[in-house]
């Protein structure tokens, strides 16, 4: 995960010098004393520690889990720094050589011989986002569906609206290689640079919004396009990262729409187990390519080149791959 609200200074108090990367596929190469995993396991990680036993964890929500090291990968915060290592419950990051990673046997998971590490890094974060966001949504068979943005999480989220039975899915972006690849995967593509998307969905869909809208961008606006494309008594379901003070609707303008609006962190550690299964089976006639958005892979030192194809979408760039294996 490139951890791109950070970078552009949307989300502040991550201290200098930390080591980003949520989610990573590796081996284990130490372990404590009380940890069952051997050394040698190849395994993958959510973006969050959990200890598997509190009350969240046991109710299928890990990225909320209690346990004081329970934390984020990749965020260590600026007061922090004052601390002493003994103080400090922020976690450095993935991208990097090692990890170090508490709670281990909790946290994370083996992975099987037939799952790849492409696929196994997607299940760490945006493909169990993806499945969180369309089933939170309420997507099922014959679901008129959009995305908000499509982006990895995006296009992984059209794949999972799709897997789960969706009629009709919208996808939405501004991006030509985007719209392209959504295509591609069977959902109508729609440039909001080149029409009013409301309308547009609306026309091809008997008059009315959609049943259910997902928004992955974790802006107002995106927020708002999907409020605007959804029908009456429709559901938005929304896992970009927020950083806005206030809803882009008012709440007589929710009311309304009798709108059913969920959101949230992907519990990621519940969905990897789930969907180890959903990847692993090929044959499956609504199998989808999760690993084709993946379109770089390059090594840790030409991570700095990776954010920046990234963030200006430079040679069709839609997800970047850090592969940190060899690195000295």
């Amino acid at each position: 995960c490139p951890v791109m609200h950070p970078f552009h200074e949307r989300e502040k108090g991550i201290a200098k010098g930390c080591i980003t990367g949520h989610e990573f596929v590796g081996y284990v190469v130490a372990k404590g004393s009380q940890v069952d995993l051997q050394l040698g396991d190849r395994v993958m990680s959510p973006f969050t520690a959990c200890c598997g036993t509190c009350f969240f964890c046991a109710s299928a929500v890990p990225c909320r889990c209690c346990h004081p090291q329970a934390r984020l990968f990749g965020w260590v915060t600026e007061d922090e720094l004052e601390m002493t290592a003994e103080e400090r419950t922020g976690l450095q990051g993935a991208q990097a050589q090692y990890v170090r990673a508490p709670l281990a046997d909790s946290t994370l998971v083996k992975v099987p011989t037939e799952v790849t590490d492409n696929e196994a890094i997607l299940l760490g974060d945006i493909l169990s986002t993806a499945f969180f966001c369309a089933e939170q949504g309420g997507v099922t068979l014959g679901s008129s569906v959009v995305v908000i943005g499509c982006g990895p999480v995006g296009l992984l989220t059209v794949m999972a609206s799709l897997y789960l039975g969706a009629q009709s899915v919208w996808a939405v972006d501004r991006v030509p290689e985007r719209l392209a690849l959504a295509a591609q995967l069977g959902a109508i593509p729609v440039d909001f640079s080149a029409c009013d998307v409301p309308s547009t969905i609306a026309a091809a869909n008997g008059g009315r919004g959609v049943d259910v809208a997902l928004e992955v961008v974790g802006a107002g606006a995106a927020l708002r396009l999907a409020f605007d494309s959804l029908r009456a008594a429709g559901t938005l379901s929304s896992v970009g990262v927020q950083t806005d003070a206030n809803f882009p609707w008012t709440p007589t303008e929710a009311y309304d729409k009798n709108l059913t609006y969920r959101t949230g962190r992907c519990p990621a550690r519940h969905y990897m187990q789930k969907l180890l299964a959903v990847v692993a089976d090929k044959t499956n006639e609504r199998a989808q390519p999760w690993t084709s958005i993946i379109t770089h892979t390059m090594p840790l030192s030409n991570g700095v080149r990776g954010y920046e194809m990234f963030d200006k979408k430079l040679d069709g760039c839609i997800k970047v791959v850090l592969d940190c294996q060899g690195e000295q």
